[in-house]
C-alpha cells in the first residue's frame, strides 16, 4: 500500500488492532491508540511498507522498514547491532517487522504451515524488499507474542549476531528469508 493509501485506511487497521489485541473496551482503546502512533511514527521511515490481507473485511497485516546502517534506526535495535548486522543493513538487506496483526486463532492453527496467513505476510514483506533477514523487537514479558513469533518462524539470533543485554526491555528475534 502507499502511504496515502495507509492513511486512508487508519481507522481500519486501529480496528483491525483493537478487535483482535484482546481485553476489554479500555485496553482496546488504549491499545488501538498505540498502535496507530507507532504505525503513523514507522509510516515517515524510507521504505516503509504495509501489506493487508482481506476477505469481505480486512483480516490482517504487516509492516516494516528496511534497516539501513546509518540515520535513524528502530528504538530497541540501537547497540545491539553486531558487524554482520551492521553489514546486512548496509548492504539494505535487512527489513525491520515492526507489526504482524491477525486473528488469534491464527497463532493456534496450523502455525508452522507455509500457507498461514502471518508467515504469507511476513515473507511477502521479506520478498518484497529482497531483505536476506527479518529482525523484530517482542516486550520481554509478552510470551503470547513470542511464542506466536517463534511458531511462525522467528528465532533468537545465532551468538555473536545481536549484542542485546540479557535485561534489556525487548529481546530481539530474526527470521531468514
Amino acid at each position: 500500500m502507499t502511504r496515502g493509501q495507509v492513511v486512508d485506511r487508519l481507522a481500519d487497521l486501529g480496528d483491525l488492532y483493537a478487535e483482535n489485541s484482546g481485553g476489554g473496551p479500555w485496553e482496546w482503546n488504549q491499545g488501538r491508540g498505540l498502535f496507530l502512533h507507532r504505525l503513523a511514527v514507522d509510516l515517515r521511515r524510507p521504505g516503509f511498507a504495509l501489506l493487508i490481507a482481506e476477505a469481505a473485511t480486512m483480516t490482517g497485516c504487516a509492516y516494516g522498514f528496511p534497516v539501513c546502517d546509518e540515520g535513524p534506526r528502530w528504538r530497541g535495535l540501537d547497540g545491539c547491532f553486531s558487524p554482520a548486522l551492521c553489514r546486512l543493513a548496509a548492504s539494505g538487506r535487512l527489513f525491520a517487522v515492526s507489526a504482524i496483526v491477525v486473528r488469534p486463532w491464527v497463532s493456534t492453527r496450523y502455525p508452522r504451515r507455509e500457507w498461514n496467513l502471518a508467515r504469507r505476510l511476513q515473507r511477502r514483506l521479506l520478498t518484497d524488499h529482497d531483505a536476506a533477514l527479518g529482525v523484530t523487537l517482542v516486550a520481554r514479558g509478552d510470551v503470547q507474542t513470542l511464542r506466536a513469533l517463534r511458531s511462525w518462524g522467528w528465532r533468537s539470533p545465532s551468538p555473536g549476531t545481536c549484542m542485546t543485554a540479557r535485561y534489556a526491555p525487548c529481546r530481539v528475534l530474526v527470521l531468514d528469508r
